[in-house]
């Protein structure tokens, strides 16, 4: 994308971003260094922009004429501070992997409720997303509590000794594998090859919009499989003058949200996707005003942006977070109740829907 850009007579990223404002200038930044996977749509959006085949933009990462450490050093200059954060992030991985394997009762569930890490964070944290000293607080005490030492100061140290242990080679060698990570990337590509290959994707994002309720009851199904059919007679009868959607959800702990058939299905807008569907809010976790009672249509195609709401998957679940970027551009997702924040470019596109519409009473 980068030498494509260039070549175009685009050199700098600010201006190839006016040509696509669908997409944000900060995510797309992310694209071009590597640090998150473009989706499909995405991958479209670039290519038209430079005038290129989308395919044009996914490369062999061992191909012979693509040198990955000449890439990466046009990126950034990395210093000895950086590298030995890398390395803890690495390590740290490592132990956390180590801790869960020794403790059979430690599962993610049990690390949520106990510790307060989320399966999405505690997935970062295994795999060495990013550095340790870039984790938000209450990440960096939960930790610390999981591993069982009181600081931070405490936690490296005791890092470093079970390193030199040697318990945790095994897991290093995993994580850090080139061999591995070039494997996850290969596999990747060769999925949006394949979404390429299969035809347009759902429109662009739409800003967040109130719509009016228009709740039609049904019976409830036995499966997702049963609402479907429901809906597809519904939108087929004389009296549909508007596109409906399933609702789903029902209230879990801490702040999820099941996705399991209510019977009820409601209007979506105009812009929704074609796996759009309804969600209930179940609880107020975004505050007073976003209340339980009400309802709000997800696109799980679309990718939110700073000021809306995003519906993040986690496991088979749902959580509802504000979408806002912080000073360094990270898109970032949070709840009230419970006190929860997310960074939304480090998880998967596929695992995170944006809200389109709310409905409420």
């Amino acid at each position: 994308m980068r030498d494509l850009r260039r070549q175009r007579g685009f050199p700098r990223l600010l201006a190839l971003s006016a040509l696509i404002p669908d997409i944000p200038y900060v995510r797309l930044s992310k694209i071009e260094r590597g640090e998150v996977i473009a989706r499909a749509d995405e991958l479209r959006r670039i290519a038209a922009a430079l005038e290129v085949a989308p395919e044009q933009l996914l490369v062999d990462v061992e191909a012979s004429d693509f040198d990955i450490a000449e890439w990466a050093a046009d990126l950034q200059d990395w210093s000895a501070r950086d590298l030995e954060e890398d390395w803890f992030a690495v390590t740290l991985a490592a132990a956390l992997r180590h801790r869960r394997e020794g403790d059979g009762a430690l599962s993610i569930a049990a690390i949520e409720r106990n510790y307060g890490i989320a399966p999405v964070i505690l997935s970062r944290l295994e795999n060495a997303y990013k550095t340790f000293d870039r984790w938000n607080a209450q990440t960096v005490r939960a930790v610390c509590a999981l591993l069982g030492v009181p600081s931070v100061q405490a936690l490296r140290a005791h890092v470093e000794q079970v390193r030199a242990s040697g318990v945790l080679d095994a897991h290093i060698a995993l994580i850090a594998s080139p061999s591995v990570r070039i494997g996850k990337t290969r596999g990747k590509v060769a999925a949006l090859r394949e979404e390429l290959a299969g035809g347009a994707s759902a429109p662009a994002g739409a800003r967040l919009a109130a719509q009016p309720r228009r709740m039609v009851p049904v019976a409830a199904p036995d499966a997702p499989s049963a609402m479907a059919s429901v809906v597809d007679a519904i939108q087929a009868s004389d009296v549909a003058m508007v596109r409906l959607v399933p609702v789903f959800g029902a209230p879990l702990l801490d702040g999820l949200i099941d996705r399991v058939p209510t019977g009820q299905v409601v209007e979506a807008p105009r812009s929704a996707g074609p796996r759009a569907y309804g969600l209930r809010v179940c609880r107020p976790t975004l505050g007073p005003g976003l209340p339980a009672h009400g309802i709000v249509v997800v696109d799980p195609d679309r990718f939110p942006s700073p000021g809306g709401i995003a519906a993040v998957r986690e496991a088979d679940e749902l959580r509802l977070l504000i979408v806002t970027a912080d000073r360094q551009g990270r898109m970032i997702g949070y709840s009230t109740h419970p006190d929860r924040e997310v960074e939304l470019d480090m998880i998967d596109p596929a695992d995170v829907g944006t809200v389109i519409g709310v409905l409420l009473d």
